[in-house]
């Protein structure tokens, strides 16, 4: 099974410019394509920006919305699938949440953040209910997080039980944390044996200072593409047989005892 080349978007666009966001990925996915990426990842509520404040009710859309309908025509165009962050809109409620789009503009997976970071996400958003979503892309089993989430070895751990090869985590990691991406998602690749592109903004917004520092590791720990601090559109490889090999020598899974782990829920 071929590799799939995977493009990570690192950018803050312009908070609450959407329309200048659209044009922003729509730029970085013919980037990604002339690379020979499949799949191009955009950070935690790209399609809006993230210190929008009080204007998030009026930005929001449904999963179908405009801001949808407009990537799918980029994917077409551009012929690989494209993983955004937005804030969604379900009746009255709202959810900080990331789409999966395919190359075909066939929404894949909706997936809406089960853990909500510091005082603006608590007080914007609902908090969702659904660990796992999954889908496949190109025979690669892909599942969602979100930033904060990835941070609950819980959820990773989830991810592997139910067959995630690559997970996708667009993220808003601020500073101080710059040490989740550097130290954190290696090694949760590592322990349960996955691909994780972490995918971040950057430079000041608002209140917050993004730390950039996205990155692609793998199921061995080590980093295969790494950005920088500013605006970069990275490419790294998620070699299938490589996983299975690592898979095979890091028996994690195998391993556990899950009758000794019940006081962890």
């Amino acid at each position: 099974m071929p590799s799939l080349r995977t493009a990570l978007l690192q950018s803050s666009g312009r908070p609450g410019a959407v329309a200048e966001n659209l044009k922003a990925l729509d730029e970085a996915a013919a980037r990604a394509a002339d690379a020979g990426a499949r799949l191009l990842v955009a950070p935690e509520l790209f399609l809006t920006g993230y210190a929008i404040g009080d204007a998030v009710p009026e930005l929001a859309e449904p999963a179908d919305g405009p801001g949808s309908a407009t990537i799918a025509e980029i994917a077409v165009r551009h012929g690989l699938a494209v993983l955004y962050g937005y804030p969604e809109r379900d009746g009255e409620r709202i959810f900080n949440a990331s789409q999966l789009i395919g190359a075909d503009g066939v929404r894949l997976a909706n997936y809406r953040k089960t853990h909500l970071f510091g005082c603006f996400e608590q007080e914007w958003f609902t908090p969702g209910e659904q660990t796992v979503v999954q889908a496949d892309l190109d025979g690669i089993r892909i599942g969602l997080l979100i930033c904060y989430d990835v941070e609950f070895p819980e959820n990773v751990r989830a991810h592997a039980l139910a067959g995630t090869d690559l997970l996708l985590v667009p993220t808003a990691q601020m500073h101080p944390f710059q040490f989740v991406a550097e130290s954190v998602v290696p090694v949760r690749a590592f322990e349960s044996q996955m691909y994780v592109a972490y995918v971040n903004r950057t430079g000041p917004e608002g209140e917050f200072e993004f730390v950039g520092l996205s990155c692609l590791a793998g199921p061995d720990g080590m980093v295969r593409t790494r950005a920088g601090r500013g605006e970069e559109l990275v490419i790294g490889e998620v070699d299938p047989e490589f996983l299975a090999a690592s898979r095979a020598a890091n028996p994690y899974l195998a391993d556990r005892r899950p009758g000794l782990y019940g006081s962890l829920a």
